[in-house]
């Protein structure tokens, strides 16, 4: 049952995805002609960002700079804490 579960949240995710994936591509309820997507993640502890537009690259990657320093904050603290 619990396998179940997880697979019906993954492809929820997946599916999710995809939808905005799509509706970015074909501007669905837009009149603009030009789509800016930007899309970023961690590689180990490395943040990297990728997209379209340079000025929203730049901002994804300090955003998802300070989410590693966050990450790293908190596990610093939650090991001192349980000691």
């Amino acid at each position: 049952m619990n396998n179940n579960l997880i697979s019906i949240g993954i492809l929820v995710i997946l599916i999710g995805f995809a939808l905005v994936f799509i509706g970015a591509l074909t501007n669905l309820g837009t009149s603009q002609k030009d789509t800016k997507v930007a899309v970023g993640g961690f590689v180990g502890f490395i943040p990297f960002g990728f997209g379209n537009d340079k000025k929203m690259v730049w901002t994804l990657v300090i955003i998802m700079s300070l989410l590693m320093i966050f990450f790293f904050a908190m596990n610093f603290f939650l090991q001192h804490r349980f000691k």
